[in-house]
Formats: structure tokens, sequence, C-alpha cells
């Protein structure tokens, strides 16, 4: 085992106390080793996360009770988390793990859950171009809903590409309002989630890869909601 490694599993036990309430669980044995293989396949730390949260809101939706949750049972999410990684940008798409698929979600569902996510985005007052561009968005996606319910075929579909459009537009919108010094330090951020697949990957695809990535991490730094829909 190397230091990285060992740091690795040390900020995946320090995340999961903090979802514990915390409440610590350590991560020995043969939950250590699954965590360390996560470290060997490459999984970022936020997707790791990514996935953890995902076994969080299923148990919290299942009972009121909490139980403090083990490791282990996040491992099918993580992986999950981490195909969705690697298909978004493009690295080992068709090398994916062994994760149950997650289920699907309608159309209108979707515009709905991300309309409720935008309306709780909190900006401060230094960012009047992406709060407009949030505040321009969220009627049309309104009115986009009760379409959506009905939508079939072209009219679907039309649905669908505007949803892009939307999206590209409110990311466009985060890049003009990020300030330099986070931009770079979220690069450095996705230099480092590719390096374990830099050697592998073509220099145009590690380009999209990087750009995809970056957008990916910019949209958690400002909690916006994926607008696109990408079931």
């Amino acid at each position: 085992m190397n230091a990285d490694e060992a740091d690795y599993c040390r900020e995946v036990e320090g995340y999961l106390c903090k979802k514990n309430a915390g409440h610590l669980i350590r991560i020995v044995g043969p939950a250590f080793e699954m965590v360390r293989g996560w470290a060997d396949q490459g999984v970022p730390l936020k997707v790791a996360f990514r996935g953890i949260d995902r076994t969080c809101e299923r148990q919290a939706a299942k009972t009121q009770r909490r139980r403090a949750l083990r490791i282990e049972f996040c491992e099918a999410d993580v992986l999950a988390a981490f195909d969705d990684w690697r298909r978004a940008i493009g690295t080992g798409a068709g090398q994916v793990s062994e994760a149950p698929p997650s289920p699907t979600t309608s159309l209108a569902s979707h515009i709905e859950r991300t309309v409720t996510r935008l309306l709780a985005v909190r900006l401060n007052g230094d960012a009047p171009q992406l709060s407009a561009a949030i505040a321009r968005v969220v009627p049309e996606l309104d009115q986009l809903a009760g379409g959506a319910r009905r939508a079939r075929g072209d009219a679907r579909a039309r649905i669908i590409a505007r949803l892009a459009e939307l999206d590209a537009a409110l990311v466009a919108a985060a890049k003009d309002h990020i300030d330099p010094a986070r931009a770079d330090a979220l690069r450095q951020e996705v230099d480092a989630d590719l390096a374990p697949f830099a050697t592998r990957m073509p220099e145009d695809t590690r380009r999209r890869a990087a750009l995809v990535a970056y957008d990916r991490l910019l949209r958690e730094s400002l909690n916006l909601p994926v607008i696109a829909y990408e079931r």
C-alpha cells in the first residue's frame, strides 16, 4: 500500500463519518481492500463521495431510523457513479463495473426536479449574470414540464433538445461567473482525476474529457443541476 492509497482511504472514511452524523466506522480489513481497489481503478474521490451520497439518499427514503452506514453497502453505487463519470468524459466506456443500473426518471419528473434544485441555489450578490441566467431558465422549465407529460415523438425530441440548449447556456454563465483562481483549482483537480487514464487516451480524447470533467466540477462547486436530459 502506498501513501496515496492510504490518504484515499482516510478521505473516504472521513466522508462516511460525516454522512453518519459523526459516527465513525473504521474502514479496515476487507472493507479497506475494497476501498483501496477503488483507488487502484482510478475512482476520483468526488465520484466515490457521489456514490456514497446515493446510498445515503436511498437509505433515508426507506426509513426514518438511520443506522450508521457501512462502506460495504455503498460499493454498487460508487461503481455506478464511476461508470457514469467514465461514460460522460469518454474514458473506458466499454469497461464498466458490474453495478445495477439506476432507475429511469421520466422527462417531466426530471424537469420538475431540476427546477427544485435551481430554486435552491444560493448565490452571493456578486453573481448577477448567473442569477439572471437561473431566473430566465426556471419559468421556461416550468412550461416545458407541462408539455413533457404528454409529449411524444418529435415534440418530445424538441423538448429534450431545448433542455440541452438551456443547460449549455447555464454552464456558460457559470464559467463567466467563476473567478480565475477557482477555475485554475478546478482544472488542477481535473488533471489529477484524469491522470490514471491519461496514458491510454489520445490527445484529442483527453482534451474533450478534460472539458467535460471541468464542467462537472464547475456544476458541483456551484450546486448547479444538469438541465439536459441524460437518460
